[in-house]
C-alpha cells in the first residue's frame, strides 16, 4: 500500500473516531493520539525511503563498475 493510501485510511479512521458514539472522550484522545504518531511515523518512513532511493542511484553507477549489479 503507498503511503498516500496509508494516510488516507488513517485520516478515515481518524474521522470514525471522532464521531463515534461508543467511545468516551477519554477514548477518543487516546485513540487519535496513537493515529497522529502512525501518520508521524508514515511520513518519517516515506521519507527514509526517498533519501535511501536517492542513496541507491548515486551508488548505482559504482556498484555496476564493480560488478556487484
Amino acid at each position: 500500500m503507498s503511503s498516500h493510501k496509508h494516510h488516507e485510511h488513517l485520516e478515515r479512521i481518524k474521522q470514525a473516531i471522532h464521531n463515534s458514539k461508543e467511545l468516551s472522550e477519554e477514548e477518543k484522545s487516546n485513540s487519535l493520539k496513537h493515529i497522529e504518531e502512525w501518520i508521524e511515523e508514515d511520513k518519517a518512513s516515506g521519507t527514509l525511503y526517498e533519501e535511501l532511493l536517492s542513496l541507491t542511484e548515486k551508488f548505482e553507477p559504482i556498484l555496476a563498475e564493480l560488478g556487484l549489479i
